[in-house]
């Protein structure tokens, strides 16, 4: 549920990005509900993590799909998308050199940048680039709720229609929830809708989800007294937060989702054991309220 080192302002360094206040995100949020014990090893043991093939080829992906509206909207080709890879990966590679550990050699890097261009290309037939002006994109909003608790999140993309009705935007590089899942899949885009309209007073008219791995589109129109609810909701979240980190005790919770986790070795239930809870990382965590 912690962000604390999601954006430095130019100018800043790392050390100062550390000693942010500490807030809600997203994805912290998604992790304490589904694991505890996760959300613990990340935000408050921050342990390292190995990269994976999916979720660099998404950073990827977006980066890509970022640049494309730099260009003239005219020059907003599959093409020019095509061309941009190459040296977003890059890029991508020289900031983190860990990421060519992921490929046992050649043809398998080979095989995951094919798999990129193909995402890439898939975008085009589900939005045509020239026709869109975004208002904002991979935008940083940060607010404080009225019950003190400071949320923070990246919006891939904000456009704004003539008459000021906003549609937030978000690219994933899998596949489509099935329909009993779409409401879990809208958790990330009500915390936007929720921090925007804190911030500006206009619930956004639209979320979109756009999913580049089965090239469906997902939108939601959400009204005020549904954000209303996430919001209680999410201060209740951050309550059950609060008091595992008083008590010291972040219970794990298996589903089929353990067997993506980077954590294993230390998790009770299958044989590890957690490192010492550290003092610091929980009062630092605590931070996300205001008291």
């Amino acid at each position: 549920m912690t962000d604390t080192t999601v954006a430095a302002p130019a100018g800043t360094t790392a050390e100062h990005e550390e000693r942010r206040r500490a807030a809600v995100s997203p994805s912290r949020a998604k992790d304490f509900l589904q694991c505890p014990l996760l959300f613990r090893f990340r935000a408050i043991d921050r342990l390292p993590e190995p990269p994976s093939q999916a979720a660099v080829k998404g950073s990827l992906v977006h980066s890509v799909l970022e640049r494309l509206f730099d260009l003239p909207a005219a020059g907003r080709t599959e093409e020019a998308a095509q061309e941009l890879l190459d040296p977003q990966w890059e890029a991508l590679r020289t900031d983190r050199p860990d990421v060519v550990e992921m490929f046992s050699g050649a043809e398998d890097l080979a095989a995951w940048l094919a798999e990129a261009r193909s995402l890439l290309s898939q975008y085009f037939r589900l939005e045509n680039p020239s026709r869109l002006e975004p208002a904002d994109r991979e935008m940083l909003v940060e607010t404080e709720l009225a019950s003190g608790i400071l949320l923070r999140g990246f919006v891939d993309r904000m456009d704004v229609a003539p008459n000021g009705a906003v549609r937030l935007v978000d690219y994933k590089t899998g596949r489509s929830p099935h329909p009993r899942y779409v409401d879990e899949a809208l958790f990330q885009m009500r915390f936007y809708a929720l921090m925007l309209w804190r911030l500006h007073g206009r619930v956004p008219a639209r979320l979109q989800l756009v999913y580049l791995g089965d090239g469906r589109t997902l939108t939601h129109d959400p009204a005020e007294e549904e954000l209303v609810t996430f919001e209680r909701d999410l201060e209740a979240l951050w309550q059950r937060v609060a008091g595992a980190a008083r008590s010291g005790r972040f219970e794990p919770r298996t589903s089929r989702l353990c067997s993506w986790c980077s954590f294993q070795q230390h998790c009770p239930s299958f044989g590890g054991e957690p490192p010492e809870l550290p003092a610091d990382g929980v009062a630092h965590l605590l931070t996300v309220q205001a008291v």
